[in-house]
């Protein structure tokens, strides 16, 4: 029997210590097949390893090898099957084997038990098996034969970083299996020596028995020497986080065209037919509700210029972490098929807050929860997402407070540069409205009750974008707009009153279009929506744009702008002189009565300065419009590429015409930095500091000046907009630092137009 544990005693060990490794990072996988996968290659590679090991040394690694590869295409094809994952199992193994590591360190925890997250793990347990029952029971070496499991052991700690609870039991048994391996194993054996004399058996086996404990336990007094040497230096480890191996590879991205789908809403209001989707209804608890609204994009961050994504998204399987429902929420199942159309990009519509994917791969973004699809979004695409749909209580929101700290701080960030006429907007909604909520609505009220929606409304929400919505004439287009408009102008309003706020882009199917059951998404079913953070709540929705045959309230009769301080008017005023009455008109004499030698040259002195007047009418009028074809052209050229060139001959007149014209000889950086330093100079001479605004920074369009220099096809239509609206943003806030009169000048230079020739 002591043979038998003796024999069986370091196998045993080695199985468990590796079966240890699979227990610790199953912590981080949903559901037991990880661990069973690890345990099965522990007990293969182990005991293949075991059992040859009377073969010669050469033929282990080819058998065992060859065990792997069979053992792994079972393994991967029984998770493929869970998975259901259709592709064929060539195409699994091969994109497994091609994605393994990054799809395993960028997954979403927990992380499904997939092909491609099963593979390394299970490689590396093997080998770590064969490598171990090699060099501890081939050659007898059992502490270096422990090197292979302590380091699996290491890295799977090292892979789970802070994303689970501390390992203490793990650990634990790690080392007494590895204690239990170093007193079972079997001493290593001597060199055949011919003995010189002959002795009894009694006088040999007890030196031998001698010299087999040696071995043993001067490794374990080794082992408790190094453990009770290191335990301050581990004890003081212990408490510290580890450092979490996904903060080194990047997860999935989204592209130019899905980090602001806002973008986007104008595009799909000139184009109501477009179908986008199909959605089909398979499950809903309360279907008297009507069909719940789609949800494509959350932005969180605004810049100025754009909304924008702002998330990260992981890796996930096909069951989505959610949180827990804010209290006195109400959380119903909704489930949905939705077919691809004409929907482009990688973000994935799904109804809020999806708890489960089925039918493709979709990465995660767990804090806005929204999804992409890596590979982006194809027509005839088919997917299924059950949904946790979130039903608030809002009987406390009159009296609800909104959350602070730096947890909520991207919420409120407003950037630089905010027009004076929006603080000074916001502020008037603010002064008579002291709590969160009522902000909120008198905002939402002051958008619906003052502007209209306009399908042709231009497009764009950055501040000079905002600002003609919300202050322009009405008869040059402004105080009307899409949802993108009101959207953007409630979130900001809200930013600048206090308020975390946010933007979401989605659809609202509508019954009426329903074949059969599913719904046809189209272009005008598209609109984005502002939502306000309250605690103990949640994030609330609220709908700023005006109800159907309403005529909006000129902006005029409720905003009244500060007006700018000036002098008094002179308190002594000359008193006006009586008006001559009809007699004394009647009683002049000829020689007071104007001549008709005086009528003549009053004629003809009114005629020539109406001349002139007209005159010069028609120069500003024909430089203004010579001016405004020019920008015309060269923002709106149908090449991406001349808009950007565009976009950056606009700054360089710019700035000729404020002064500091930049050096030819400058790169598209050093032109940046000429333009910042530019702007921020003109800031500081202004006497007022309350109209200082700081210039949006042109570091984008340097940059798409770069790629059109070096790489010009990577330049789409979204950049090269993104260019345009950069670059009259900066001209617009470097004008602004000007004084008046310059201000007035600046559009009536002519220089433009000369430079332009010079250029050509």
């Amino acid at each position: 029997m002591v043979r038998v544990v003796r024999a069986a005693g370091l196998p045993v060990a080695l199985i468990g210590m590796i079966a240890l490794c699979g227990v610790l990072l199953g912590r981080v996988y949903s559901g037991p097949l990880l661990m069973q996968v690890v345990a099965g290659a522990a007990v293969l590679s182990v005991g293949i390893g075991t059992a040859v090991r009377r073969l010669p040394s050469w033929t282990v690694a080819p058998l065992s090898v060859l065990a792997l590869a069979g053992y792994t295409i079972v393994v991967l094809r029984l998770a493929a099957q869970r998975a259901e994952l259709a592709a064929p199992l060539a195409q699994v193994l091969v994109d497994a084997a091609r994605n393994g590591i990054p799809r395993m360190l960028t997954a979403m925890i927990p992380v499904e038990p997939t092909p491609d997250t099963l593979v390394i793990p299970l490689v590396a347990a093997w080998l770590a098996g064969l490598a171990a029952t090699e060099v501890s029971g081939r050659a007898g070496w059992v502490l270096l034969g422990y090197a292979a499991p302590v380091m699996l052991f290491a890295g799977t700690l090292y892979v789970v970083g802070p994303n689970a609870d501390a390992a203490l039991p793990p650990t634990l048994g790690f080392v007494a299996l590895a204690a239990f391996g170093l007193v079972t194993a079997p001493g290593r054996s001597s060199p055949r020596t011919t003995p010189r004399t002959v002795a009894t058996a009694a006088d040999a086996e007890s030196p031998g028995r001698l010299r087999r404990l040696i071995g043993p336990v001067t490794a374990l007094a080794v082992l408790l020497a190094l453990v009770f040497a290191g335990a301050p230096r581990i004890a003081g480890v212990v408490t510290a986080t580890p450092v979490d191996p996904r903060r080194y590879v990047e997860p999935p991205q989204v592209d130019s065209l899905d980090e602001s789908p806002l973008n986007r809403i104008s595009g799909w209001a000139l184009n109501p037919d477009q179908h986008l989707f199909d959605v089909t209804p398979l499950e809903q608890v309360n279907p008297g509700n009507g069909l719940p609204l789609v949800r494509l994009a959350v932005l969180n961050d605004y810049d100025g210029v754009t909304w924008k994504v702002g998330a990260t998204y992981r890796a996930a399987g096909r069951v989505l972490p959610t949180d827990p429902p804010p209290p006195g929420a109400t959380v119903e199942r909704v489930g949905q098929r939705l077919t691809i159309a004409d929907l482009s990009g990688r973000l994935l519509p799904a109804v809020p807050t999806p708890a489960g994917v089925e039918g493709t791969r979709v990465a995660y973004d767990a804090e806005s929860g929204t999804l992409i699809r890596p590979e982006g979004l194809t027509a005839g695409l088919t997917y299924t997402v059950t949904s946790a749909r979130e039903r608030l209580d809002l009987s406390g929101l009159p009296v609800a407070d909104v959350p602070g700290g730096p947890d909520v701080a991207r919420l409120l960030t407003v950037s630089d540069g905010v027009p004076e006429q929006l603080q000074q907007l916001a502020d008037q909604l603010g002064e008579e409205n002291g709590a969160p909520y009522d902000r909120a609505v008198a905002i939402e009220q002051f958008l619906a009750t003052h502007y209209r929606v306009a399908a042709d409304a231009a497009s764009g929400h950055s501040y000079p974008n905002l600002g003609f919505f919300l202050f322009g004439p009405r008869n040059a287009g402004g105080q009307e707009g899409t949802s993108e408009q009101f959207a953007a102008a409630f979130a900001v309003l809200a930013r600048l009153l206090g308020l975390p706020s946010r933007v979401v882009v989605g659809f609202a199917p509508r019954a009426e279009t329903a074949t059969a059951g599913t719904v046809a998404v189209r272009g005008a079913d598209a609109f984005a929506w502002p939502e306000i953070l309250f605690e103990d709540v949640g994030w609330v929705s609220f709908n700023p744009m005006p109800q159907p045959d309403t005529e909006p309230r000129p902006v005029e009769e409720d905003f009244r702008p500060e007006p700018e301080k000036s002098e008094e008017p002179p308190t002594d005023a000359p008193a006006p002189s009586a008006e001559p009455s009809a007699s004394a008109s009647a009683g002049d004499s000829p020689a007071e009565a104007p001549s008709s030698s005086g009528r003549t040259r009053a004629v003809i002195a009114g005629g020539v300065s109406g001349t002139v007047l007209l005159i010069l009418a028609g120069l500003v009028i024909a430089l203004l419009t010579m001016r405004r074809a020019l920008s015309r052209r060269r923002l709106h050229a149908p090449d991406p590429r001349d808009r950007v060139t565009g976009a950056w001959l606009e700054v360089g007149d710019a700035l000729r015409l404020a002064g500091r014209p930049a050096p030819p000889d400058l790169t598209a950086t050093e032109f940046a930095g000429h333009a910042a330093d530019t702007a921020a100079r003109a800031a500081a001479r202004l006497r007022k500091p309350a109209l200082r605004t700081a210039a949006p920074p042109l570091t984008g369009l340097a940059e798409l000046m770069n790629r059109d220099a070096f790489a010009p096809d990577d330049i789409d239509h979204t950049q090269a907009d993104h260019a345009g609206t950069q670059a009259a943003a900066y001209i617009t806030a470097l004008r602004a630092h000007r004084p008046w009169w310059r201000r007035l000048l600046w559009s009536l230079h002519p220089g433009p137009l000369r430079w332009a020739r010079k250029r050509r």
